[in-house]
């Protein structure tokens, strides 16, 4: 194979986005020069992000947006200044900007002087720089993890550049090298919106663990849900609306990072009775996360369709609840519908009933051995279909193809 230099673009740590993760040690992995041209943007995932640059054979160009160490005080009061600007320019006359979400302008410089065979656009703004660059000739392939002119709710979608968005994403659907996303559901309806080649599905998937638990399952069993952030919106409040319902006794784990308080407002929405069986866990570093993972029984995926994206995509959180060994619980998005379509053993599906859904875990908890058994129909999902050792090779192929021979 020959050698080829690769650029990604993202606007996202690393430590906080693992497909730019995943993606870019794959392509070093395979030989590769692959550079990952990012924000720091949250300065508490900067330490794992050396931590993660520490062994990493890729390199790193970083453009900083939030203080942390070595970032220049002055670099990052300039554009969030640039940003505020551009934010009230959109706001009174109408005119969208990439700026009011990301240094798109200062990406772009940056990755124009960049030697690169291939660009791979992450992220709002690191596919608007790949639009540019593939507009000026350069060969560009697109990543639309999510699909960002139809997320977020109305009214946070204010002074969003919603339709520079969505002509970013059609201009790279139609005519970039390739596409990916993470569900067949998903790349329907993008190919649909844009009239354009079907992006191939790469999913959120991660490289399969060892041995991810021992039976038998925790007494009483542990559900289980992680996110970056913990706060609204994010179905934790229907479900724990539900679980105080039970009968079954069962232990609730929650991990993320506490926004305003949020921790103590779940622990008020339950009862008495159940609040002590309601913790909580602060972030640990991505390589200690799979592992956290086994050891609780029920993962729980609660993906709100509050829009198209949310409804059609597949997040990670269901895909290592499989890879980990766990039994799913999970909201009935198009996109965890398409996932427990191929294992119907590996989970079971919440309605809008809060006493239904309490019967449901019920039912869920009561059979020891019925558990178990979805456990390892979880895992058998995770090692046939969803895992990153298939999903690896269907990138490294598209990769190969799209550049240059």
């Amino acid at each position: 194979m020959t050698r080829r230099n690769i650029l990604i673009v993202s606007g996202a740590a690393l430590s906080r986005n693992p497909r730019v993760l995943k993606e870019a040690s794959a392509l070093a992995d395979a030989g590769h020069d692959v550079t990952v041209l990012t924000l720091r943007n949250h300065a508490a995932a900067e330490d794992f992000d050396r931590a993660i640059m520490a062994t990493a054979r890729f390199k790193r160009i970083v453009v900083d947006v939030a203080p942390a160490p070595g970032a220049s005080p002055t670099g990052v009061f300039m554009r969030r200044l640039r940003a505020a600007v551009a934010r009230h320019v959109a706001g009174v006359f109408k005119r969208e900007s990439i700026e009011t979400i990301g240094p798109g302008g200062e990406l772009l410089a940056i990755a124009r002087k960049q030697p690169a065979d291939l660009v791979i656009g992450h992220t709002e703004v690191g596919l608007w720089v790949a639009a540019q660059l593939l507009a000026e000739g350069r060969k560009v392939a697109a990543d639309i993890e999510d699909w960002h002119s139809e997320d977020l709710p109305p009214e946070d979608r204010v002074g969003r550049p919603v339709r520079l968005l969505r002509e970013t994403e059609r201009r790279l659907l139609k005519n970039g090298a390739y596409a990916t996303t993470t569900s067949a559901a998903l790349a329907q309806a993008l190919q649909e919106d844009a009239g354009s080649p079907r992006p191939a599905v790469v999913g959120n998937t991660f490289p399969l663990q060892a041995d991810p638990r021992q039976p038998p399952p925790n007494d009483p069993a542990v559900f289980f849900w992680f996110s970056q952030t913990l706060g609204p919106g994010r179905g934790l409040e229907d479900f724990l609306t539900a679980w105080s319902r039970t009968s079954q006794p069962s232990r609730v784990v929650l991990l993320g990072e506490d926004r305003h308080g949020y921790r103590e407002t779940l622990r008020a929405s339950v009862p008495r009775s159940h609040g002590a069986r309601l913790s909580f866990h602060d972030l640990v570093p991505p390589d200690m996360l799979p592992g956290l993972i086994a050891r609780h029984d029920i993962g729980l995926a609660l993906e709100t369709p509050l829009n198209r994206n949310r409804d059609l995509t597949i997040t990670n959180k269901i895909l290592q609840y499989l890879n980990a060994g766990l039994a799913v619980v999970a909201t009935p998005t198009a996109g965890q519908r398409e996932v427990l379509a191929h294992g119907p053993e590996a989970g079971v599906l919440l309605g809008s009933d809060p006493a239904a859904n309490a019967r449901l875990i019920d039912e869920l908890l009561s059979d020891r051995a019925r558990l178990l058994a979805r456990q390892q129909a979880a895992r058998r999902l995770a090692e046939t279909r969803y895992c990153w050792e298939h999903d690896r090779q269907v990138l490294l192929d598209l990769v190969n193809k799209a550049l240059p021979s």
